[in-house]
């Protein structure tokens, strides 16, 4: 038997890098605190979260039950852990961990993780950016009498997208605003 029989390629691609970065800031461990872990999984919360942050780099546009595909020719053990398998990472998995989420509030989670990161890293925070942008609504107030009228229309084209300029002055403007990241380059 020769030696190249033996031997089996695994991927990482870029995903070693940002898997590093994952265990660096510890969100693993961060969910896994938060939602907790129930013995009798095989995989837990934390690290199928970290599986999802993965996929979201480089397999999107398929569905759910193909998730664990994904990880067929990655090295997973390296990615994940050693004794986590692609096969543990399926749609029911996924399913009640995005339940968790929802139920605990991605918002709550986001806050606690970036707050984590802000003083793990020792991230000064003392200036911030603001970042806006803005768009106008265009066109007459319905009156209550018609509303169940384009509450119809709405299911049939939820989003209408026209041209125009989202600073033209014959709209009614709407500002929505956001903080990207502050001056030390933290979201």
């Amino acid at each position: 038997m020769s030696a190249t029989s033996e031997i089996k390629i695994k991927n990482i691609d870029h995903l070693g890098i940002v898997a590093g970065l994952i265990d660096e800031i510890g969100i693993v461990e961060i969910i896994n605190n938060k939602l907790g872990i129930d013995k009798r999984e095989k995989i837990s919360s934390g690290t199928v979260v970290k599986a999802i942050l993965l996929n979201g780099l480089g397999f999107v546009s398929k569905p759910l039950y193909l998730f664990s595909q994904f990880f067929e020719d990655k090295a997973i053990e390296k990615l994940l852990g050693s004794r986590v398998r692609h096969e543990y990472i399926n749609d029911d998995k996924l399913g009640r961990v995005m339940d968790e989420l929802y139920k605990y509030g991605l918002n709550n989670l986001f806050i606690e993780i970036g707050l984590g990161i802000i003083k793990k890293f020792q991230i000064k925070t003392e200036y911030s950016h603001l970042d806006a942008t803005s768009f106008h609504l265009h066109g007459e107030y319905k009156s209550e009498i018609n509303q169940e009228k384009s509450a119809e229309i709405i299911k049939e084209r939820p989003i209408i997208i026209t041209k125009g300029y989202s600073r033209d002055p014959s709209g009614s403007p709407v500002a929505h605003g956001g903080n990207p990241q502050d001056r030390a380059g933290s979201p």
